[in-house]
């Protein structure tokens, strides 16, 4: 059933050898997009025979496969496939060259309607399992109509270290000079990027903007940022587009010395002249260690600091900082659904929790008396209050700060008490502080959308106590990876 890894020369005397597990039938899908197998272990050294979880990626369901343990717990263990024996009949056909290595995509080799299987099935077990609520019938997934080019957005690292896959290990190009790369990041290696040449999540206008910084940036020996040294000009590539036809682009520069804002400023007018639907080209000089630019000055090279999208009868600025979902298609049924289940009348006080741009709080405005948004970012409430002002909405109202500080009894006491939430939190979900204001705010009735059923399985266990779960509607927004919406209705017992 299993043997002992002979190559164990990067191996300490301490260490033992990882098993290689031959001719294994994968069984189940897990998180992260990762499959699983329970595999049998006989007994040996006066141990009793037991089971062996084992998380294993880039493989479906009734793949037989040589699995090489990389990674031993306690209770489980993370493994790789280095063979393949039969492939499982329940398997697709990745049409991305990147497929198993860019990790972005983990599920390209399932079919969409098994991805929507395993994702409603990863909300009931985080709801049941973490969450012991009692629960209705859960609604059937809303699958997206994309499955392809349905983000609005992308980012894209620079790298002077780009990653070398294992037939460039393998055919000694460890070596080579030119390391230069524009991509994503890889999972576990911070200061690494692997380089793409054609991304399917996104309009192919992206690949063609992108593939000629990097065309352009290396005919003229631009230096590629260097995370661990903190040098190195050309730093990052944001691409936002729109269901109004108009493109943001937003190039990320690191001035190490003089001259570097001149070759910047050819770049991006040799971009500007080329691709003329860029309606925002924008550019900003990040001296900071991480990539974030919330806090920076952006300055305008061409066109306008932002673009618009439309859902149903509303338009909505979206600048560079702004949040906004990235499958614009999508979010508007999610939306409709957060509606839905507020059950408004007209004649409802709605506290929009987690606002961004207030998206939702002006898709709601029009069925409720008055819309109150809560958002950290500042800039992202000013976008807010100019959405409103775009679509001639008069009953909302939106303030900046941390959630836990803002929406407090005071602040309850001074708007009114709430006769509906609806929450959109960010992965982590909501700070206990929050909660227990909600519980003495007393609203009717919770909407809850969240990213991640986990945390939100958490806070609704915190609010089990007054509140009942009636209604869980999980809406894919990223086909063809694990991440997966989901939006519950609870009312007051």
């Amino acid at each position: 059933m299993f043997t002992f890894a002979e190559n164990s020369s990067n191996m300490t005397r301490k260490k033992k050898a990882l098993p290689l597990f031959e001719h294994i039938t994968i069984t189940d899908i897990a998180a992260e997009g990762k499959s699983l197998v329970r595999i049998p272990v006989p007994a040996h050294d006066g141990l009793p025979g037991s089971q062996l979880v084992v998380f294993v990626p880039f493989c479906v369901p009734g793949d037989v496969v040589d699995i090489q343990i990389r990674k031993k717990k306690h209770s489980y263990a993370e493994g790789e496939v280095v063979r393949f024996h039969q492939l499982s009949p329940v398997r697709a056909v990745p049409p991305c060259k990147h497929f198993g290595i860019c990790g972005g995509c983990k599920w390209q080799n399932l079919p969409y309607e098994e991805q929507l299987k395993a994702k409603q099935q990863q909300v009931y077990d985080q709801l049941t399992r973490i969450g012991k609520v009692e629960l209705p019938e859960f609604r059937p997934i809303m699958g997206s109509q994309k499955i392809y080019e349905y983000r609005n957005k992308l980012d894209f690292g620079c790298s002077n270290r780009r990653w070398l896959t294992k037939e460039e290990i393998g055919n000694g190009e460890q070596g080579i000079e030119n390391r230069n790369g524009i991509g994503f990041h890889i999972t576990g290696a911070f200061d690494k990027i692997y380089p793409i040449e054609k991304c399917w999540l996104m309009d192919d206008l992206q690949n063609q903007i992108r593939n000629e910084i990097f065309r352009y940036a290396t005919g003229q020996e631009m230096t590629f940022f260097d995370l661990k040294q903190q040098h190195g000009l050309l730093r990052d590539v944001m691409v936002r587009n729109s269901n109004t036809g108009e493109w943001l682009v937003l190039i990320q520069f690191h001035f190490d010395q003089e001259g570097d804002e001149e070759k910047a400023l050819k770049l991006l007018e040799h971009i500007a002249y080329k691709y003329q639907k860029i309606t925002a080209l924008l550019y900003v000089n990040n001296q900071k260690c991480n990539d974030t630019f919330n806090d920076l000055e952006l300055k305008v090279f061409k066109g306008n600091d932002h673009i618009y999208e439309t859902m149903g009868d509303l338009r909505f600025k979206v600048g560079a900082k702004s949040f906004y979902q990235t499958n614009t298609d999508q979010a508007y049924h999610l939306y409709c659904v957060a509606r839905d289940f507020a059950k408004l009348t007209g004649n409802e006080l709605v506290y929009d929790l987690y606002t961004g741009t207030g998206t939702i709080a002006n898709f709601v405005a029009g069925k409720a008396r008055q819309v109150v948004g809560i958002e950290y970012v500042p800039e992202a409430i000013e976008d807010a209050k100019i959405n409103s002002q775009l679509n001639h909405i008069d009953n909302t109202m939106f303030y900046a700060g941390d959630m836990k500080d803002i929406l407090s009894d005071e602040f309850i006491a001074e708007h009114g008490r709430p006769d509906v939430i609806i929450t959109d939190p960010p992965r982590a979900g909501m700070h206990p502080d929050v909660v227990q204001t909600i519980l003495r705010a007393m609203p009717d009735r919770i909407v809850y959308v969240s990213c991640n059923p986990a945390t939100q399985a958490r806070d609704l266990s915190l609010l089990d106590e007054a509140y009942k779960v009636t209604a869980v509607q999980p809406v894919d927004m990223f086909p063809h990876t694990p991440h997966v919406e989901n939006v519950v209705q609870l009312e007051r017992r």
